[in-house]
């Protein structure tokens, strides 16, 4: 029995080390974090390879914004005129995307040399953790890589198609990661006036629409794009991302692209269900 006792305090002696040590060796210290430098009168961009979703600037001296969501811009406060009796030490900045976490040391020397004074930093891997979190699912900059992978690929035949009006929508392709559905899609216009969208949207209704039915349509946006459609002059093509459903055989999934008009051009495509059960995988 008391070796079972001593094999017990030994076990339990040795996670609790380990678990010491683990918590050491993850930890962050403020000396191993790379310093920025900040001076009066001069500002910092920050520039990421991602959309910056957080940040966080330790010291009331520093203000920061983003005028774009990759790019953050830090100065000290313009009330800090007497930098000389400001600290050295001005906490951390702590910048966090959709993949990754990434700290700088901020300071402000009494003395700096006009030449060296940072005015753009860019974002390095080697000053970047891994970021995992599982509820997001796929990042922007995922869904950015994944489309321009769609976007580089050749059109032999598209899955869906149609034309009024001097307007077509063809939907290139289809293709699915876990419960996301990227909808490769190309816009045409033959007439001589340029189609400025006022509405692209995406519905699951019936298939066959009588009078006597009652009809159920439910609106699906999208939770990206590519880029932007606002208009078109003769041809834009594009990737939409939705959240993947599923809908019986009897209904099918309608894409409008209405004008900004009063006598707009209005255009619908409708995708089968089986056109989506065909879909490639990434």
């Amino acid at each position: 029995m008391k070796k079972k006792h001593h094999f017990l305090i030994l076990f339990l002696l040795c996670f609790v080390g380990y678990s010491a040590h683990s918590q050491q060796a993850t930890a962050t210290r403020l000396g191993t974090l790379p310093e920025l430098s900040l001076h009066r009168s001069h500002t910092v961009h920050l520039l990421s390879p991602e959309p910056i979703q957080y940040v966080d600037i330790a010291s009331h001296h520093v203000s920061g914004d983003l005028p774009f969501e990759n790019v953050l811009r830090i100065k000290l406060n313009k009330d800090t005129t007497q930098t000389e009796h400001l600290d050295h030490e001005l906490g951390t900045v702590t910048i966090v995307s959709d993949n990754f976490v990434a700290q700088y040391r901020l300071t402000a020397p009494l003395w700096m040399n006009d030449t060296s004074i940072p005015v753009m930093l860019e974002i390095k891997p080697e000053h970047t953790r891994p970021l995992e979190i599982s509820e997001i699912g796929l990042s922007r900059s995922q869904m950015k890589n994944l489309a321009l992978g769609l976007l580089t690929k050749h059109v032999h035949r598209a899955v869906r198609s149609t034309r009024d009006y001097g307007v077509g929508i063809a939907l290139n392709g289809i293709s699915t990661i876990g419960d996301y559905i990227f909808l490769d899609m190309s816009f045409t216009n033959t007439s001589n006036l340029s189609y400025k969208v006022d509405e692209l949207r995406f519905f699951i209704e019936d298939k066959k629409i009588t009078k006597a039915t009652n009809v159920q349509t439910v609106e699906i946006k999208p939770l990206w794009q590519y880029q932007p459609l606002t208009e078109f002059k003769k041809r834009h093509r594009n990737v939409f991302v939705l959240k993947k459903a599923t809908f019986p055989g009897r209904k099918v999934l309608r894409v409008t692209l209405t004008e900004k008009q009063i006598s707009g051009r209005t255009v619908n495509l409708k995708i089968k269900y089986g056109d989506i059960l065909k879909a490639d995988t990434f």
